[in-house]
């Protein structure tokens, strides 16, 4: 079995790659070992809390014990399915910051700079405003990837925003377009009452085309003749005898931030005193393989409600019956979103250019496991830092490709990590006490009244400090002349012909927000360094930076 390109992992960049390799006329063959995402569980965006938890969607990744976070063994959930992490995330769409963009183009990924990157995620969007206003020049209009508003019908979300509003932050009608600080609408990857993975947008559509298969498998290594990638090692089934598909151009490896650095070094690509100890012959000695692991933790502030307005009115049988129901026969009611309508990206204090703080409003206090505050109505915001100093690591356990990688996200490890967030809780504590929320607002249920001195928010954050679930940077992209550099600028791996990199992994840097939007424009954009296209023109547009930010925090 053989195609111009195979491509491993349908994820979110996996899937774009193969829409837009196949819709230049290139063969292409996806290997992805996940199966189906077909069900209410994946396809009924309020039910976003359920595949996360399922070994059939997720690969039930956990970190080894963090040192800082009381020796937690911590969640890393990684869709094990047809459009990888897409298909089990919280849909929520956020670009990144223009400024993280540009940081990557200066610190060694050239041509990936803000003005090089928007025409990318404008070539990937059809955007939907919903009525809720907007930059609309800075958005893609036809793109496969449909982003769609919720109708913020809740009182509590609408409170949120007019809650940082009376905080003294401004209002944003389009995070994701002109300015991205302040607080507004949020961005959802759904469309008619539907998740919209990158399955839906671009892998059925790109299988529809005979040049393009999909071949479930698990991928055992990369192959590799005299320094090139000839193609993938792959198994259909425990116990089956290995198999190659030949990849006549290039292999290109899109699964994942903890998935693709364990697939290099099992292929030989890594650093050469680890894979030596793993009895594994180096192909390339790359020492950035599994290293500059980042993600984004956050905490729930969860206040409860005096008033019975939040989504608490269907956490019972009957209610998830109604909700499950209505969805089904219509694909509306609030099965139909997220619930995750308004957002909020805030800087920390004066002298940071651009936002460092999320927040991801909730109407209702939950946890991701579905677990409910015992306190019945109430709401949450979801807060962390943006830019955590710390870094981590994914290596491997043994050779046996069949075997989870060991992850390491070193979580907390600096005094800023520290300082950030308890600055992040004192800031949303702020922004819950405004005249907004006093119709609704009762006692805090966490971190609770009583967590005021540091000492107290630090207890708190080691205990319940939780991923957001944004892995990236173990493939870092940079200089060919870096050594710890995994990938050049073109998303070719240093040191091997024939054989790319592109999703998360290859980020320098994180990104401000969610990775899912990023993760796809990688894939949108390697797709032309694959195809030797000239990059799109660049865009002129400029974001705006708070013009007082050097003086002032808001």
């Amino acid at each position: 079995m053989e195609a111009d390109y195979v491509i491993v992992g349908a994820g979110s960049a996996g899937c774009a790659l193969a829409y837009r390799l196949s819709e230049a006329g290139r063969s292409v063959i996806v290997v992805e070992y996940g199966g189906t995402d077909a069900g209410p569980f994946i396809q009924m965006p309020g039910a976003l809390s359920y595949p996360m938890n399922m070994r059939r969607y997720d690969w039930g990744y956990a970190t080894e014990p963090e040192p800082h976070m009381n020796n937690r063994r911590m969640a890393v959930p990684r869709g094990k399915v047809i459009g990888g992490s897409s298909s089990i995330n919280g849909m929520i769409y956020v670009r990144g910051h223009a400024r993280d963009f540009d940081h990557w183009a200066e610190t060694g990924a050239t041509g990936w700079g803000y003005a090089d990157v928007l025409p990318y995620f404008q070539r990937a969007e059809h955007w939907h405003s919903g009525g809720h206003g907007g930059d609309p020049e800075w958005r893609g209009k036809s793109g496969p990837l449909h982003i769609t508003r919720g109708p913020r019908l809740n009182p509590l979300t609408r409170a949120f925003v007019e809650a940082g509003r009376e905080a003294g932050y401004p209002v944003t009608g389009d995070y994701n377009g002109r300015q991205q600080e302040g607080f507004g609408p949020f961005d959802m990857t759904v469309w008619r009452g539907r998740r919209w993975s990158a399955a839906n947008a671009y892998l059925r559509p790109a299988l529809k085309r005979p040049n393009c298969t999909l071949v479930r498998a698990r991928v055992l290594r990369v192959a590799i003749r005299d320094g090139r990638a000839i193609g993938v090692e792959i198994a259909r089934g425990r116990g089956a005898e290995p198999e190659v598909i030949a990849a006549r151009a290039e292999v290109i490896v899109a699964a994942s931030a903890i998935n693709s650095p364990q697939l290099l070094m099992l292929s030989g690509i890594g650093p050469a005193a680890h894979l030596i100890a793993h009895g594994i012959g180096v192909v390339a000695d790359r020492p950035g393989v599994g290293q500059n692991l980042q993600d984004h933790l956050e905490v729930y502030v969860q206040q409860a409600a005096i008033k019975p307005v939040s989504l608490f009115r269907y956490w019972n049988l009957l209610g998830k019956a109604y909700v499950g129901a209505r969805w089904l026969l219509t694909r509306t009611g609030p099965g139909a979103s997220n619930q995750f309508e308004s957002a909020g990206f805030i800087r920390s204090r004066a002298g940071v250019d651009y936002p460092d703080i999320q927040f991801h409003f909730l109407p209702i206090a939950v946890r991701y496991d579905g677990s409910v505050a015992a306190e019945g109505h109430g709401f949450q915001a979801h807060v962390g830092p943006m830019r955590s100093p710390s870094r981590g690591e994914v290596t491997l356990r043994s050779a046996d490709p069949l075997e989870a990688p060991r992850i390491l996200f070193n979580y907390m490890s600096t005094e800023q990590d520290w300082d950030d967030f308890r600055t992040a809780i004192r800031l949303t504590r702020e922004i819950i006490a405004q005249p907004a929320f006093a119709p609704y607002r009762g006692h805090e249920i966490q971190p609770g009244a009583a967590a005021q001195s540091n000492a107290a928010l630090d207890d708190f954050i080691r205990e319940h400090a939780e991923s957001a679930y944004h892995p990236c940077g173990t493939c870092r992209m940079g200089r060919a002349d870096d050594p710890m550099a995994v990938v050049d600028p073109e998303t070719r791996v240093i040191g091997v012909e024939g054989l790319r990199v592109a999703d998360s992994s290859i980020f320098p840097r994180i990104t401000n927000g969610n990775l899912n939007a990023p993760s796809i424009m990688v894939g949108e954009k390697a797709a032309d360094h694959v195809l030797g296209k000239s990059p799109l023109p660049p865009s002129n547009a400029e974001p705006w930076i708070h013009p007082q930010w050097q003086t002032q925090q808001r």
